[in-house]
């Protein structure tokens, strides 16, 4: 047996390590998302700062992007799916903007929800993590677009990557979960307010 690869052998081996670096590029942008978004409930029950419409808006557009990846683990790599969490991105950047520029200029009953981080308070940082997502989801697509092996790609080929990608969907599936129930409670039927628990008063 040769102890020397030939060029398919090399050509697969270069292909199942640009398809590994494919699926963890994609685990570490949910991975991010879904800190985001831990971070966003942290502040909501640990110090009682209730969301706002536009504000539930834009988790819902995070975990669209999440979902559009979720997407690619479980059936492949394909600009369809890719396209999603494109769109759920562009979707967040609509309703971030639109609450940026409702609330730059404070004046009362339309001041700034929440607290600042790092000196910007989240529609801002909306703005800039929906940007941030564009231009990855797009970066996806340039570097890893025209690879023709790509659709039959499948993360079960790396154990490692899919017992993550398991594990991080199930606990954005979970941040989901609690969301949809939390929201049910703060808003109830109506219409969703920041002071308190419609259900709960």
């Amino acid at each position: 047996m040769s102890i020397f690869k030939t060029d398919n052998q090399n050509s697969a081996y270069q292909q199942h390590q640009w398809t590994a670096l494919h699926f963890l590029y994609l685990l570490g942008m949910m991975f991010v998302l879904a800190s985001i978004l831990t971070a966003a409930m942290i502040l909501q029950y640990g110090f009682n700062e209730l969301p706002c419409p536009l504000c539930l808006l834009q988790r819902l557009a995070m975990l669209g992007v999440c979902f559009g990846v979720m997407l690619q683990f479980r059936y492949g790599l394909t600009f369809r799916y890719a396209g999603i969490s494109l769109l759920f991105a562009v979707f967040l950047l609509i309703v971030s903007v639109r609450q940026t520029l409702l609330d730059i200029y404070v004046r009362p009953g339309h001041d700034y929800v929440g607290s600042a981080v790092l000196g910007l308070h989240m529609p801002v940082w909306s703005v800039l993590i929906a940007l941030a997502l564009i231009l990855a989801t797009s970066l996806q697509m340039i570097v890893w677009g025209g690879v023709h092996y790509r659709s039959n790609a499948k993360i079960k080929a790396f154990p490692l990557l899919y017992k993550a990608a398991f594990v991080l969907s199930l606990y954005v599936l979970l941040i989901a979960a609690v969301n949809t129930a939390s929201v049910l409670v703060q808003c109830g039927t109506g219409q969703c307010h920041t002071t308190a628990y419609v259900l709960l008063q």
